[in-house]
């Protein structure tokens, strides 16, 4: 009975009782939600696009920022170093589509699958005998970034929203939006469908695969950046950032790997998940729970809806 009670009821009787602490907690999930979402879409992006899944996308993070805070660091400008940033992922995107992608079209899954944890290794190393292992500073001021908070007096307590949270939420927000609009409603955005659904027949209606790959790798490498710029802000940039991208396997699991709305929920799920989950149960277990509860949430949600949440079904006829 005791334990029925410390599970069921005493978590909702703390956040009744605390409402401003619950709030911060809900607000942190929030953010960690979203910061989750923007590392899935790299995921979804790319594999929306070519059926791929790109198991290298977690350093494509840390690649694309540690290129942003090096040049900063050798003396270039924030704001020049953002824009050769963005170049450097295009050349990404084009090297990737010519030298690993190109000679390995309808070859199975699984080899483009290797191929992806190949290029991860191959980032890992350059950027190592580039810019170093050690971990930098992120340059949040110089890009004109808030570092500064707000601090709310709700329900008698305090709840602190930091300015690069609140930052973060906006840029994931408007980047969902654009690349919504990019997939439903430009001609490019329904050639990538068309690259997804079938290479042949995309294909045989004149869609250029090579500039569709270059296209949403680009895209992928451009959403890693702002990625990179967000998680670094709030801790180092260094090689451990691509750890924090395992998280948006649970994501991808719950959402669906072709869905963006299911990357967003997906992430928002996960993050207010395992922080509310920590906070309130997680003293009943010794604590800890917030490394493994999202893989947890995602086994449930596999064993009833393979696809995800807002995945698409597959259907194959014999």
């Amino acid at each position: 009975m005791s334990l029925l009670y410390s599970l069921f009821v005493d978590p909702f009787m703390q956040m009744a009782t605390t409402p401003d602490f619950f709030l911060q907690v809900l607000w942190e999930g929030f953010v960690a939600g979203i910061l989750y979402s923007l590392i899935a879409l790299g995921f979804v992006l790319i594999f929306k696009a070519s059926g791929v899944f790109n198991f290298a996308q977690g350093i494509m993070v840390v690649f694309a920022v540690l290129s942003l805070v090096g040049l900063h660091e050798a003396g270039v400008p924030a704001y020049l170093a953002l824009l050769i940033c963005i170049g450097i992922m295009f050349l990404l995107a084009v090297t990737i589509e010519r030298v690993v992608l190109r000679p390995l079209v309808n070859q199975p899954d699984i080899i483009l699958l290797m191929a992806t944890i190949g290029l991860t290794y191959l980032l890992i190393g350059l950027g190592e005998f580039i810019f170093g292992g050690e971990p930098k500073v992120m340059i949040t001021q110089e890009l004109g970034l808030p570092t500064g908070s707000y601090d709310l007096e709700l329900f008698g307590g305090l709840v602190i929203l930091n300015q690069i949270d609140i930052a973060a939420a906006v840029i994931a927000i408007i980047m969902v939006g654009s690349l919504a609009v990019f997939f439903h409603s430009t001609r490019i955005g329904r050639a990538l469908r068309a690259v997804a659904d079938d290479h042949q027949a995309a294909l045989s209606v004149g869609i250029s695969l090579n500039q569709i790959w270059v296209i949403v790798w680009f895209a992928a490498g451009i959403v890693a950046l702002a990625t990179g710029i967000m998680w670094g802000a709030r801790s180092d940039v260094s090689f451990a950032l691509q750890i924090v991208a395992l998280k948006a396997l649970p994501v991808l699991v719950l959402g669906g790997l072709t869905s963006i709305p299911g990357a967003i929920v997906g992430g928002l799920i996960i993050g207010i998940g395992e922080k509310l989950g920590e906070i309130y149960w997680g003293p009943l277990i010794g604590g800890g729970i917030e490394t493994w509860l999202a893989y947890f949430i995602a086994l449930i949600v596999l064993l009833f809806r393979p696809q995800g949440l807002f995945g698409e079904r597959i259907i194959e006829r014999v």
